[in-house]
């Protein structure tokens, strides 16, 4: 049987959080610095593609079970449910693609993640904190790879024979797993370790206190070791910056304006802690981050119940998320917002307030936006499960 807890408040207000990033983070670095300003076109918010992911993970454990997993007929129906949602994320993610916006569109990625990572939903926290950990290994196994990949034909072969490939400029499962913005050999440790913090006892303040000093230590870890890394290793500042087409690599350690990758990736790139740079820094520090913004959240919403009143429109937005991202997706293709065409800033302040206007009206009347009910409908023939 499994122990009931009470549900963790909280987390909507930060599922507005993401989907407010997201509309600055999808976009590519052009599009951001039109957004921000050249003197802040950095990735302001670093940890909001991982606060995605995080709460990815708890999505995971409050289907399969929270705190502890469901087991037996129970246990399957849940894996079902969760092996749905996955595919038809997968496949809603394809065709966002195919729509050929500038968007680096994530529910592909975040699909799959839910794929690879069931398997682990009936370990405990403790183990899961494990494998999260060991996990940190994957951005230079990623790093060779990626180099195995541009490096030789192996993947053209792949690709040609993948399906999903043949939909929009995608490279189909190799993109999803290996080459794309949001590589899931270096994204599911941050849902596994959501998966961890989602088993435990978040109503216990002490539980919140440390897993906010441990978010806090992490992001000093992954920020502060990149920072120091890029300036004791020789020349590896320059070497980036040569090898990018942003500015200098001063600020690698948190911000993306040192730019793309514009050919092959050196090997000093493992030390930047940027956005998107699939590096070890950089899973640490976003990892980081994501973890004090739950805690923080979890914290307000047990201890100044106004304080969440007064936040209703962003979690009205935390609860629609999905629906939300993807009428930004087609809003940008139908409105054509992008490429210069408008001014970047009130573009995106439209899209937030449109977001959250849209939220509260329909929370008011439904409990979930027209796509969650959709996804959710979409897994009831898992009760059929035995």
């Amino acid at each position: 049987m499994v122990r009931k807890v009470p549900p963790v408040g909280g987390v909507a207000p930060a599922g507005r959080r993401v989907v407010g990033g997201t509309f600055t983070a999808d976009r590519g670095a052009h599009d951001r610095q039109r957004i921000l300003g050249r003197t802040a076109d950095g990735e302001t918010r670093p940890g909001d593609s991982a606060l995605f992911a995080v709460l990815a993970g708890f999505t995971l454990v409050i289907i399969t079970g929270r705190p502890s997993p469901r087991t037996g007929r129970d246990g399957r129906q849940a894996a079902g449910r969760v092996v749905t949602r996955g595919v038809v994320l997968i496949a809603l993610g394809f065709a966002l693609t195919a729509l050929d916006t500038s968007i680096d569109v994530i529910l592909s990625f975040y699909g799959l993640i839910f794929l690879v990572v069931l398997p682990l939903y009936r370990l405990r926290a403790t183990t899961l904190a494990v494998i999260a950990a060991g996990a940190l290994v994957l951005p230079q196994v990623l790093y060779g790879v990626q180099q195995s990949i541009y490096d030789g034909a192996w993947s053209d072969t792949v690709i040609a024979w993948d399906p999903p490939a043949r939909i929009g400029d995608s490279d189909g499962f190799t993109e999803l797993l290996f080459t794309g913005e949001y590589p899931v050999l270096t994204w599911a440790p941050f849902m596994i370790a959501a998966m961890a913090v989602a088993r435990l006892d978040l109503t216990d303040a002490k539980v919140r206190a440390r897993l906010a000093l441990t978010g806090g230590a992490l992001a000093v870890v992954g920020y502060g070791g990149s920072w120091l890394a890029l300036r004791l290793v020789p020349q590896a500042r320059t070497v980036i910056a040569d090898a990018t087409d942003g500015g200098s690599a001063s600020s690698a350690w948190w911000s993306d304006t040192v730019g793309d990758i514009t050919d092959s990736t050196p090997p000093q790139w493992l030390l930047v802690a940027a956005p998107h740079s699939q590096t070890t820094f950089s899973l640490l520090g976003n990892a980081g981050v994501a973890l004090v913004v739950v805690a923080a959240g979890v914290t307000v919403a047990d201890r100044t119940p106004r304080v969440m009143r007064l936040l209703r429109p962003a979690a009205a937005v935390g609860m629609v998320a999905l629906s939300a991202y993807v009428l930004h997706v087609v809003a940008v293709r139908v409105l054509g917002t992008e490429g210069g065409s408008m001014s970047a800033l009130p573009v995106l302040s439209g899209y937030i307030a449109g977001a959250m206007v849209f939220a509260m009206v329909w929370t008011r009347h439904f409990r979930r936006g027209p796509l969650e009910y959709l996804l959710h409908t979409a897994t009831r023939p898992a009760r059929h499960i035995r």
